[in-house]
């Protein structure tokens, strides 16, 4: 099964199948464009037990234009509320990370123990992450079919998780092709479903492609969560995610611009609980008794027994001997074997029968 490795503050860790679920928080808007509140969410991040924080990496004028026509203007059904009305340019404004606070975040994350990295979302953003040494790389599911930004993230040579969203098999397969090319070795695939909500459909969430992608692309495989809750993330694990992307937000009843979709401390740290425990659950492949109650209740199997009083030399039958609890004498495999031998002693019912009692 694919694997790779990546630098941690604490030395290595290997993310694959087999080994426990890399878990990101996503600090995404929800710092409202506060540097205390970033702050608090890294704390809060390393104390729920994440493995990694993940910031974004971009500014309004490396996304668009500052324009108001018709198709810069956030709208639709399906937009969520907060976002509604405003052009693209002045949601980013609201939503990015300013690029001064990535070097104090970084050394408060690391001094954490925190994986830190970010998505970018130009090259110009991928020279900036380079001169913090990020250990990987993220790609959001709507940049899958950014090649230039793909080659410039692949030359760096280190590992990429890209979300996959709503891409297409070819542009999956384009995606991954150009990385590859371009000397990315490490890659990871995010199933995901970028709806944004705070009541996820069920029916649209489709967790069996992770396998599929796996199979396909032969990739790490996981899911990036943009959905309200714990119970898809860790439906997730169970069904072989390796890395979780999950939206952390420090309060959810403040409405910053991803928070319908984001999870608060406590609930993360439950994630993570019902993770770490799900993977003990799932544990190794092993057959044979698991545990000490185990090897004790063996005791109460079948095995072969005396039902009446057996006189030296009679043979064994289907009436004397049968095969009953508890398991003291030999094996029912045994059975047919005994009803052709002889007994080389008296035997008392209710005697376990073992091969020193079989004349020869």
């Amino acid at each position: 099964m694919p694997e790779f490795t990546i630098r941690t503050p604490s030395g290595e860790r290997i993310i694959g199948s087999g080994h426990p679920a890399f878990i990101i928080a996503e600090m995404s808007s929800n710092h409202g464009q506060n540097f205390d509140t970033a702050v608090e969410i890294i704390k809060a991040a390393a104390k729920a037990g994440a493995d990694a924080i993940k910031l974004q990496t971009y500014t309004p004028d490396t996304m668009t234009i500052n324009c108001n026509t018709e198709h810069f203007i956030v709208g639709g059904k399906e937009t969520p509320e907060g976002w509604k009305g405003q052009t693209l340019y002045e949601l980013y404004q609201k939503a990015y990370t300013p690029w001064e606070w990535h070097v104090p975040l970084q050394k408060i994350a690391e001094e954490l123990g925190l994986v830190f990295f970010s998505t970018p979302f130009d090259e110009t953003a991928v020279d900036f992450l380079e001169s913090l040494n990020v250990p990987i790389y993220k790609i959001a599911s709507y940049e899958v079919t950014h090649l230039p930004l793909l080659k410039k993230v692949a030359h760096t040579g280190k590992p990429v998780i890209m979300s996959v969203g709503f891409a297409t098999l070819d542009e999956i397969g384009l995606a991954v092709r150009i990385l590859r090319e371009n000397g990315t070795k490490d890659i990871a695939l995010l199933h995901c479903v970028t709806a944004y909500s705070n009541e996820p459909n069920p029916e649209n969430i489709n967790l069996i492609t992770m396998p599929d992608i796996q199979s396909r692309f032969n990739v790490v495989v996981g899911f990036s969560d943009n959905n309200h809750g714990i119970e898809i993330p860790l439906q997730a694990v169970l069904m072989g995610g390796s890395i979780i992307e999950k939206h952390m937000v420090l309060d959810t009843s403040k409405k910053t611009l991803d928070a319908d979709f984001s999870i608060n401390p406590y609930e993360f740290k439950n994630l993570v609980a019902a993770v770490r425990k799900s993977e003990k659950i799932q544990g190794v492949v092993k057959y044979g008794t698991q545990s000490s109650t185990e090897e004790h209740n063996k005791q109460y199997r079948r095995s072969i027994f005396a039902v009446c009083d057996i006189a030296k030399g009679e043979y064994f039958t289907e009436d004397n001997v049968k095969v009953i609890r508890p398991a003291a004498g030999l094996e029912p495999k045994y059975y047919e074997i005994i009803l052709s031998k002889k007994s080389n002693q008296a035997i008392s019912q209710g005697t376990p029968l073992g091969w020193d009692l079989l004349a020869d």
